[in-house]
């Protein structure tokens, strides 16, 4: 499908309205910082240090609390076993009869401690008492028992008139002849002895005062050094804050790495890194307005002469002609002023947030191109649009969709038609195209001008590149803005020799744009 005769009856010709001013800068705001997301780096760790700290103190003290009671035990269980060894010699059978026989020095050993402390109790076969404490009870059957009727000293925890008691019992083989488990069962003397359990607990406190108290004492102390350890340990950081504070305003030279600890060298890394972006980004703002100042130069100083020049003129001939000439010089000034403008937009969008919708290339190219109508009418230049042709059942025209920004791609098609109309002679063609090449959408604008030596054009991009020997006016920031939107859309543009051109003088120009395909959503099964 071609175009190029669009617009063509639409009347008289009639020069092109003034450019349309881009949109204000997007300028991002500014949050007033979240003060509940903010983390000390020093309570944090002191925290982490000091939570499981406090949380195995209570434990380290229960344990302490178990083995105090081990240790406590064994003295006392031990003095029951020889006890209960000392009751169990001094029983002897008379006439088939058994009896105890306890001279002083047994009666020493039991009543070594407080009498109501200690009990003792010596029964024979059947449950004969023969002496001591008649209420202290008899072991119940078990395993610890089976142990006991072999000669073993075993240990329980009973109660006698309701007092806890520590107990250690053995069995005494009346018939030494007679082993147990051939033939009759022996008869057997039980012997017991019981504790009660005051005196354990009074040294198992004991124990743990010992060790529990010296804990209160070197809990704060402890405490103290895990604060000054910390603070020692991020004192590094605060130098370094010291240090970026003192750093005059335009200092963005690197922090040496070595003069820090070796854990904070990545985060100074990062930093130098962000300074060196910061200092290009910088240096870049700096001869941009150096740039753009050196180029409103020429147009402001134009005006000025054209203007003192019609103040001295007379023949209003003369007035008019330095008014159209004041009028031609703002024009160009405006132009300049809209440029960088939009250049400034185009680099400030990755900052800003560019918001992408899916777009229809051959319809927002067409809709460009007619805006453009006028403009090649008073160049006398014939200005065309062209559409990948479709299949012969198609019934309209075939979407050719990417993912964009409108409003920019719109600057950047103008700028490149701009950049085509001006250098194109006049009764040459300027030719926008949009087709498919596989999954990638392709937008082209071609020209009938002067072309571009390929050496030059790996430099028409640049910001104020001007090609010699070139009469065209213009600021030189056409293509640079083309360069910035076409980026931002991780489109490929290239430059070649137009291909349906046969002149030798004018073998025109060919910029060619490779949009990625839109990213397809995932379909949802349900």
């Amino acid at each position: 499908m071609n175009d190029r005769d669009a617009g063509l009856e639409a009347g008289p010709l009639e020069p092109p309205g003034p450019m349309p001013q881009p949109a204000p800068l997007y300028v991002p705001p500014n949050p007033e910082p979240d003060e509940n997301i903010r983390h000390s780096l020093f309570g944090e760790i002191l925290d982490w240090m000091l939570a499981p700290l406090l949380l195995l103190w209570p434990m380290s003290i229960a344990i302490t609390y178990l083995v105090a009671k081990s240790i406590a035990n064994q003295p006392f269980d031990d003095a029951l076993e020889d006890r209960v060894t000392v009751l169990s010699q001094q029983i002897r059978t008379v006439s088939g009869k058994p009896v105890v026989q306890l001279p002083g020095s047994a009666h020493d050993v039991l009543r070594a401690d407080d009498v109501d402390s200690v009990y003792f109790q010596i029964s024979g076969p059947a449950g004969l008492h023969l002496d001591g404490d008649r209420d202290l009870p008899r072991p119940r059957t078990g395993s610890d028992d089976d142990q006991a009727r072999g000669g073993a000293v075993s240990f329980r925890n009973d109660s006698i008139h309701g007092t806890p008691v520590r107990v250690a019992y053995s069995y005494v083989n009346l018939d030494p002849l007679r082993e147990p488990g051939k033939g009759a069962e022996p008869e057997l003397a039980l012997v017991q002895v019981a504790e009660t359990l005051d005196k354990r607990a009074h040294l198992a406190n004991e124990i743990i005062k010992g060790v529990i108290l010296p804990q209160f004492i070197i809990l704060p102390v402890i405490l103290a050094l895990v604060w000054f350890a910390l603070s020692r340990g991020l004192s590094p950081l605060a130098e370094l804050q010291e240090r970026i504070r003192a750093r005059p305003q335009d200092d963005l030279s690197p922090i040496d790495p070595r003069q820090v600890p070796e854990e904070i060298s990545p985060l100074v890394g990062s930093f130098n890194d962000m300074l060196e972006r910061l200092a290009q980004t910088v240096e870049m703002q700096k001869r941009f307005i150096a740039d753009a100042a050196h180029q409103m130069k020429t147009p402001l100083a134009g005006m000025r002469m054209q203007s003192e020049l019609a103040l001295r003129q007379v023949d209003p001939g003369e007035i008019h002609r330095s008014l159209e000439q004041l009028a031609t010089s703002s024009e160009s000034a405006t132009r300049l002023v809209n440029q960088l403008l939009a250049l400034a937009r185009a680099e400030n969008q990755p900052h800003a947030g560019l918001a992408f919708e899916e777009i229809d290339l051959a319809q927002l190219a067409r809709a460009t191109v007619q805006d453009w109508v006028q403009a090649s009418f008073a160049a006398r230049i014939d200005l065309g649009f062209e559409l990948p042709d479709a299949p012969p059942d198609a019934l309209a025209e075939e979407p050719l969709h990417i993912a964009g920004n409108a409003l920019m791609l719109r600057e950047l098609l103008s700028n490149l038609i701009d950049n085509a109309l001006r250098y194109t002679p006049p009764n040459g063609s300027v030719t926008v195209r949009v087709r498919r090449d596989g999954e990638q959408a392709l937008l082209e604008v071609e020209d009938t001008g002067p072309g571009i030596a390929p050496a030059e054009r790996a430099h028409v991009f640049e910001r104020f590149y001007r090609i010699l020997g070139t009469n065209v006016q213009g600021s030189g920031l056409g293509l640079a803005i083309v360069r910035e939107i076409a980026q931002q859309h991780g489109a490929e543009i290239d430059i070649f020799n137009n291909p349906r051109s046969h002149s030798k003088k004018f073998p025109g120009s060919l910029f060619r744009l490779t949009f990625p395909p839109p990213v397809q959503e995932p379909i949802d099964a349900d």
